[in-house]
């Protein structure tokens, strides 16, 4: 199979510049390329695609595939997003020298992800600027979960180790402020340790990673139909999402394309999805600032999209939809109809909402200047979605890489470069203007047919990179098939793992009254961070 046209002068100049060094391995599909090298490959290949091609380093994940070719591998997965597709370079690491060089000094975007491959695979890190545990906690025996011979099962000792310390901040009239782990409502744990020298927040330190659930092992073996319902659980306000990320990564792998009703049926998910989010954010940004009207307002709203959402999927979140090949099941005519009125009516009320948030002077201010993250530190951090896009940062898989019925529809999207919660605010507000439009071009053509597509059994050692634009930003699940139809190996990348470090840069020099509102601007999943 032959790479996209807009792909090929980078194939060639990769080619010309690293020669035999680095190996074609596959063109598995049109926009997804893989390439194999050895580490000490990896600064200049990143730096090229970097420097000469705008390219982004996506996702850095391993992969233990001893079994097949004796060796670790890392994938670092380039998206190219003014050419439409996805470089991946496949870096082997033997298992006599297990370890990696470090790119965190160069891109602070791969801190984590870097980290959780040696808590989760023991890849020893070389040159990483912090090296501590990240996705496991200090206490947690010299174990590695992810190698396959870890059994799911295991059962581990009472952990006995060190708890976690945090960096020490020092100086006159500097104190810290513990928050968490438990905190006082329904919310997931985590440690916030603020450093503060009278009224300023100077530093920010945040420990995660306390209800880690092991999504990715409990994929390995899973049979493909069943990994839908346990994609829906990563993160429950992006169930739809991420099962469709997981969908559209096996209809890749098996060469098969939903039918268009279904990929229209679930664009409109997906807007739907991004509607009762958005909604409700905005009232909950309200809230910490005191605003509780605007949060009632919000919350009818939002209300009344749960409501419709489950007139269409049975249920509020839109669990049980998604499908390997399409959508479970269809939408009759009535249903159609309640999601044109539903969304006419919605769209007044909405306006409504914004003028009322737009009209209170104490707002604004409480709003405008505040939690500012700037452009170029939202670009060394790789931030996506919502809170890049305040920040300056323009990527959407929707328009970059469309997926499901995008190609169909015309939208834009919002951006700007302040950013702060205001900005993270409009940004919402102007993303839900777009999702109604893009239900309302959907709903006006909607394809007749099939809604699902069969799928051959996939052999063993497939891949394929699958990929959604959620309501939070993107989302990619890249899986490797095992014997008889069963995974071998399932990556998740929320985006709130991406955007957690931005926190500590989006509170400095604020005041920790002012954290709630820039927390809950960026409002991060723990769950889809902790898997």
């Amino acid at each position: 199979m032959n790479a996209l046209p807009e792909l090929q002068p980078i194939l060639a100049s990769l080619t010309e510049r690293f020669g035999a060094q680095i190996q074609p391995m596959q063109i598995p599909r049109p926009n997804e390329v893989y390439f194999q090298g050895k580490m000490e490959l990896v600064p200049g290949f990143c730096a090229l695609l970097y420097k000469e091609w705008g390219a982004r380093l996506a996702s850095l994940f391993a992969d233990d595939a001893r079994a097949q070719t004796g060796d670790f591998h890392l994938y670092y997965v380039f998206a190219l997003d003014a050419a439409h597709g996805f470089l991946i370079l496949r870096v082997p690491v033997p298992p006599s020298q297990p370890r990696f060089v470090s790119l965190t000094n160069a891109l602070p975007a791969l801190n984590w992800q870097e980290r959780e491959i040696q808590d989760l695979f023991g890849l020893k890190l070389e040159g990483h600027p912090n090296a501590r545990p990240c996705a496991l906690h200090d206490d947690w025996p010299a174990v590695h979960p992810l190698r396959k011979d870890f059994a799911l099962r295991t059962v581990l000792p009472p952990f006995a180790g060190e708890r976690h310390k945090f960096r020490v901040v020092e100086g006159e009239g500097v104190f810290q402020v513990p928050v968490g782990p438990v905190h006082a409502g329904i919310i997931e744990p985590g440690h916030f340790l603020f450093s503060v020298a009278g009224e300023s927040v100077l530093y920010l330190q945040i420990r995660l990673f306390y209800t880690h659930k092991g999504t990715e092992k409990l994929f390995e073996n899973l049979p493909l139909a069943h990994g839908v319902a346990l994609a829906e659980s990563i993160s429950g306000d992006s169930a739809f999402a991420h099962a469709t990320a997981f969908c559209h990564a096996i209809e890749r792998a098996a060469g098969v394309e939903a039918p268009p009703r279904a990929r229209a049926m679930r664009s409109i998910c997906l807007e739907l999805e991004r509607i009762y989010n958005h909604i409700g954010d905005i009232g909950a940004i309200a809230t910490d600032v005191a605003f509780v009207v605007a949060n009632a307002h919000a919350m009818r709203l939002k209300e009344q999209v749960l409501r419709l959402n489950e007139q269409l999927a049975g249920n509020r979140l839109l669990r049980g939809l998604a499908a390997p090949g399409g959508v479970r099941s269809d939408w009759n005519t009535a249903q159609v109809e309640a999601l044109r009125q539903r969304v006419a009516w919605l769209r007044p009320e909405f306006e409504s909402l914004v003028a009322l948030i737009r009209e209170s002077s104490s707002t604004r201010d409480r709003l405008e200047t505040t939690g500012i993250l700037r452009p170029e530190t939202a670009r060394d951090l790789g931030i996506v979605g919502l809170a890049g896009r305040a920040s300056g940062f323009a990527h959407d898989l929707r328009r970059d890489f469309p997926h499901a019925a995008y190609a169909d529809v015309t939208f834009t999207v919002p951006v700007f470069q302040e950013g702060d919660v205001l900005r993270r605010l409009q940004v919402r507000v102007d993303e839900v203007r777009q999702s109604f439009s893009i239900i309302e071009q959907l709903t006006s053509a909607l394809p007749s047919g099939a809604i699902r597509a069969s799928l051959p059994v996939l052999p063993p050692d497939v891949v394929a990179l699958g990929y959604v634009e959620g309501w939070r930003g993107e989302i990619f699940h890249w899986i490797r098939t095992a014997p008889d139809g069963r995974l071998a190996r399932c990556k998740i990348k929320d985006p709130s793992l991406q955007n957690w470090p931005a926190l500590s840069e989006a509170i400095q020099d604020n005041i920790i009254p002012d954290f709630p509102v820039i927390n809950k601007s960026f409002n991060l999943s723990y769950s889809g961070t902790d898997r």
